[in-house]
């Protein structure tokens, strides 16, 4: 299991504004180039988004759908990367003073990636998710500075 957190300097509610907003799913995820609503209001249970991934040449698909969902605390997503399999990616935002601790958690479930899971494989989630949370930090934390600017 692949466990991560980050200090924001934002809090949960500008932290949770950033991740209910599926057009901007691609800003903070790495490897996506771009994403859109497929179906449902997102973040509700069962909604999904489809995301494109570019890679050099290469371009992929997948699909992230919400499974659980607690209003600006938690988001529990189940991504599929077709045959790379499925992943559980849960995000949890607490109060941290003023500020935000966003822990993500990330396990393969199916496919590939779950029949080959093992602390190799961890190490790379967690550098992805080192990556993933840098860009998160940056979309809320500028976001906010831009709302508070306008205030």
């Amino acid at each position: 299991m692949a466990v991560r957190n980050r200090l924001i300097h934002a809090t949960p509610r500008e932290v949770w504004a950033v991740l209910t907003d599926g057009s901007r799913y691609a800003d903070w995820v790495v490897g996506t180039s771009e994403s859109r609503v497929a179906r449902g209001q997102w973040p509700e249970v069962g909604s999904a988004l489809e995301y494109t991934v570019r890679i050099g040449p290469w371009t992929g698909s997948g699909t992230t759908v919400v499974r659980h969902v607690k209003a600006a605390s938690e988001l529990e997503l189940e991504v599929d990367s077709g045959p790379l399999g499925t992943a559980r990616v849960a995000i949890e935002i607490r109060p941290w003073g003023e500020q935000s601790l966003v822990i993500v958690d990330e396990h393969p479930l199916r496919g590939i990636g779950g029949t080959l899971h093992n602390a190799a494989l961890d190490t790379l989630i967690q550098v992805r998710h080192r990556d993933m949370l840098g860009r998160l930090a940056k979309v809320v934390e500028e976001s906010a500075d831009r709302q508070r600017q306008s205030v």
